[in-house]
């Protein structure tokens, strides 16, 4: 074997690296003299290539250069034709440019392939052309429609004035008709509304929006449906104020009970009933409530009957307690006779007898609660007489057996005896009606809005 020395061999070894090397970097240094296109230069492979082109990269180049500058779009636009392909460079603003160029050259004749190298300059931050050709784009667009504009204008005001109008007209249709206030003003702001509505669509209709158009009109009813659930509580009492209207179940000036409370009626409007309680308080009560409600209206029939009880012992006859208290109340001037009144049995208690005493009062002229308070006095007074007279009959009975009058004879003759008290005294303070004076209270405390009264006065409730 031969033995070579080590430095030889290492000399060996290390040339042959060098040329492989050399050899592996040249296809590479190729490689960049021509970088790879970026992703934006790729175009599409022409669906046909010309072998033998009819135009010559010259003259294709000439032509595309001279188009680049008639433009003006373009900074140093250079056009290069190599076998068809087309190398575009230069600068431009931006991308939708450099995009035109690059359409220009495929569709320029015999160009097999598109180069597209213009590099698009970045604007700067201070660069305000983009915002003033945008307002004045806006600009030119507001001058544009400023006829269209005052179109509309006059359009809404004079559907404004039409529905006043119109609203005007409808009430005065419905003023002789026998509608409630409240009906009457929905109907006729409803008409109000409908022509209103008519030039907000034909408004939209000139402007071109025949789509929002046909939403706004369509979607009213929406709109009325959401606001209904949304106010719920609002909607039940304006909606119950029109069936109280239209129902009447009471007048201005009426004595009611209306979800316990009792007053007389001064208002009702589209969100509540007003009364006048008999303490001479001020109470409103919601529509809603009023119609659902057991609803007590005292003075629709005048007459009213009261009742109270008293009673008797057992060792008492009740046919003649019966006729002590008929008497009175046979006797009363604010008592009525017709329909008569009446003394009843009511119950039997372990110590005495309930009897039960019914009377008939005109309720616009008198007090209920006063004449209760008077005959329930003078019943009394009548039962002390009578109780009385048994009394000392009993004891005439037992003193002088043979002189004195039987025992019945003297009660019936107790009976017979007038009560000699006032029907009134002053404590009770007269037996008229407070309606009158609660209504002047009324008008004094609270000042109510006569516009927005859905009830007539009554001919006895002057209008405020």
């Amino acid at each position: 074997m031969l033995a070579l020395p080590i430095p030889r061999v290492f000399a060996f070894v290390t040339l042959l690296l060098m040329v492989s090397i050399g050899v592996a970097q040249e296809p590479v240094e190729k490689l960049k003299k021509q970088p790879p296109p970026a992703k934006s230069e790729l175009t599409p492979a022409p669906a046909k290539v010309d072998v033998i082109p009819l135009a010559q990269d010259e003259d294709i180049s000439e032509r595309l250069q001279s188009v680049l500058e008639a433009t003006g779009w373009f900074i140093e636009p250079t056009v290069r034709v190599e076998n068809g392909v087309a190398f575009l460079s230069g600068r431009t603003e931006n991308d939708d440019l450099k995009k035109w160029a690059g359409d220009l050259a495929r569709n320029t004749q015999d160009v097999v392939a598109v180069a597209n190298r213009i590099d698009v300059i970045e604007p700067s931050i201070w660069d305000f052309r983009p915002a003033w050709a945008g307002v004045l784009v806006l600009w030119r667009d507001l001058i544009r429609s400023l006829p269209f504009v005052m179109f509309g204008v006059f359009i809404m005001i004079l559907s404004v004035f039409m529905a006043k109008l119109a609203i005007r007209i409808m009430r005065a249709m419905l003023r002789n008709r026998p509608l409630p206030v409240v009906l009457q003003n929905v109907l006729a702001n409803s008409v109000g509304v409908l022509v209103f509505l008519a030039g907000t669509y034909l408004i939209l209709r000139i402007f071109g929006l025949t789509q929002l158009a046909l939403t706004v009109v369509g979607g009213t009813g929406l709109l009325g449906l959401a606001l209904g659930i949304a106010f719920r509580e609002i909607t039940e009492n304006f909606l119950a104020s029109i069936f109280l209207s239209l129902q009447r179940p009471f007048e201005a000036g009426d004595l009611v009970e209306i979800t316990g409370i009792t007053g007389y009626v001064q208002q009702l409007n589209i969100r509540s009933t007003i009364l006048m309680t008999l303490e001479g308080i001020l109470v409103q009560i919601p529509n809603a409530a009023v119609y659902k409600c057991n609803l007590r209206n005292f003075t629709t029939n005048s007459n009213r009957r009261e009742d109270f009880v008293f009673r008797i012992n057992y060792d008492e006859s009740i046919q003649d307690a019966q006729e002590v208290a008929r008497k009175v109340l046979m006797d009363h001037p604010a008592i009525l006779n017709d329909p008569e009144p009446s003394v009843l049995a009511d119950s039997l208690e372990p110590t005495a007898i309930n009897l039960r005493v019914y009377f008939w009062i005109n309720g616009r002229e008198h007090s209920w609660l006063k004449v209760r308070s008077a005959v329930i006095r003078l019943v009394k007074l009548a039962m002390q007489q009578y109780r009385a007279a048994k009394l000392e009959a009993a004891n005439q009975e037992v003193i002088a057996p043979l002189v004195t009058i039987p025992m019945r004879d003297a009660v019936a003759a107790a009976v017979a005896t007038p009560v000699l008290d006032a029907a009134s005294t002053n404590a009770e303070a007269g037996l008229y009606s407070e309606a009158s004076m609660i209504k002047e209270q009324a008008r004094h405390i609270q000042p109510l809005n006569d516009g927005e009264n859905l009830l007539k006065p009554t001919p006895d409730t002057p209008p405020k």
